[in-house]
């Protein structure tokens, strides 16, 4: 297609590929699906939304795309923070959220076989009807794809003990820019030959090619969790608790910090019975039968040892209402205006530098900023809140983002610990990997997607 050419006859021809009902050109359709949750990205205007339901339609898109030049933008749930699967001028929109098969469970090895559109809560809920676990859940869990965690290489609250997204998938599915389909990895446990091309793609936001399929891991399901909490005063405390804890031998299977800010986020919306004036919480969960006992018996000596009272939790009632809290933040916080969301991952010996760094900033450039996230592993999520419509707020969160950026590498840690790099991070990019790093990176793009027609403007900064 030309660039003279009319949008609608591209939209038209495309159509004319699908069946009924796949492709859309409806204004409000379009706008809805323009953006996912990072609300501070922009984002251009679609000429189409196709929603397929097979690789065969998937695959008829990406070489129609391909031959005519029209950009590609894939999407899940829309539930990133990143901007990621955010529309770019004259795109298409490719929404995997109709591919909502589970293929099959293989209890005896293990595994499953299911498409993109799965969502992470309904697969885990599926699996466990078999007695098996799937580990990765991120806070938005509920509403997540499979396929978007795989995008991304989405984390959650049990990375601590249990990795990544990209540590539970042994293969893909993948359509090609091209419309060629991809078969990477394997369903064996062990498996070494050739280059890792499913590691390759998990993580690569869309950007190298479409998912279609996925095939995880699965772990024997795992004992009901035991739970405790500790209140601090001071969050550098909790902090110093977080690196004691991992010092032991037995590993938690969560441990949370969730600061003053967002307490006081969640406190607005629903009493969770927190002592008031609380500077700081952590969440600790184990799921060890053999080790639990040890596990908190540690956690509760760190804590009050700096100040903390700790709380066990009795049963599995207050241990869902713990973590309700800690899954509420997110919301609680988009409740009291915009938010602009990091995820930077230091490692766990820098956690106390990150976070009391992240209050300097945010006194001394007057920017609300929460500091909640995964403190086993190091992985805080900074968010700043304010009023878009305000030139100043805009202005003062705009440095902070940067300056919060600069503190995590300057920690020895990175600009993504699981959000991905999207629209938001792009800029960040290149002084994290090096011009080596950023010139790989490009020489990859340029193999897969030499028409650069997969999710442009995102990750890299310029190509």
């Amino acid at each position: 297609m030309t660039s003279t050419e009319p949008v609608g006859y591209a939209a038209q021809a495309l159509a004319q590929l699908l069946p009924d009902g796949v492709l859309t050109t409806d204004p409000d359709v379009l706008l809805a699906h323009s953006t996912d949750h990072a609300s501070s990205c922009s984002a251009g205007r679609p000429m189409a939304l196709v929603r397929p339901r097979t690789t065969e339609q998937v695959a008829a898109v990406l070489r129609f795309a391909s031959a005519e030049g029209i950009p590609v933008v894939p999407q899940g749930a829309r539930s990133g923070l990143s901007g990621g699967a955010n529309a770019v001028d004259g795109c298409v929109l490719l929404s995997t959220e109709k591919m909502t098969a589970i293929l099959g469970i293989d209890v005896e090895n293990q595994t499953a076989t299911v498409e993109p559109g799965v969502l992470n809560a309904e697969f885990g809920r599926a699996v466990a009807e078999h007695g098996l676990y799937y580990p990765p859940d991120p806070a938005s869990y509920e509403m997540a794809t499979l396929g978007g965690n795989a995008a991304t290489n989405a984390g959650g609250l049990c990375c601590v003990k249990y990795g990544v997204t990209a540590d539970w998938i042994r293969g893909l599915e993948v359509v090609l820019a091209d419309g060629r389909v991809l078969d990477t990895g394997r369903t064996t446990a062990k498996g070494v030959a050739g280059y890792d091309l499913t590691r390759l793609f998990v993580g690569s936001e869309g950007t190298l090619g479409v998912i279609t399929k996925i095939v995880t891991a699965l772990l024997p399901a795992a004992e009901a969790p035991r739970t405790a909490i500790a209140f601090f005063s001071d969050i550098a405390a909790a902090c110093e608790t977080v690196t004691e804890v991992m010092r032991g031998s037995a590993r938690p299977s969560l441990l949370e910090l969730v600061d003053s800010v967002s307490l006081d986020a969640i406190g607005r919306h629903r009493d969770y019975g927190f002592p008031p004036g609380t500077g700081a919480l952590l969440i600790l969960q184990s799921d060890d039968a053999a080790h639990a006992d040890r596990v908190l018996a540690r956690f509760e000596r760190a804590a009050e040892g700096r100040g903390g009272d700790v709380l066990i939790a009795e049963g599995p009632e207050e241990s869902r209402l713990f973590l309700a809290a800690r899954r509420a933040v997110g919301t609680a916080l988009e409740h009291e205006g915009t938010t602009l969301s990091e995820d930077t991952c230091v490692p766990r010996s820098r956690l106390r530098e990150l976070v009391v760094g992240v209050q300097e900033i945010s006194r001394r450039l007057d920017v609300t900023i929460a500091c909640t996230g995964h403190a086993g592993d190091g992985n805080m999520h900074p968010t700043m809140v304010y009023d878009r419509t305000d030139t100043r707020q805009v202005t003062a969160v705009q440095q902070a983002f940067d300056e919060v950026m600069a503190l995590g590498l300057a920690l020895g840690g990175t600009i993504s610990g699981e959000h991905g790099v999207g629209v938001l991070k792009r800029h960040w990019l290149e002084r994290e990997l090096g011009p080596v790093g950023l010139d790989v990176h490009r020489s990859v793009k340029a193999a897969l997607d030499p028409g650069r027609i997969l999710n442009p403007g995102k990750v890299l900064d310029h190509f």
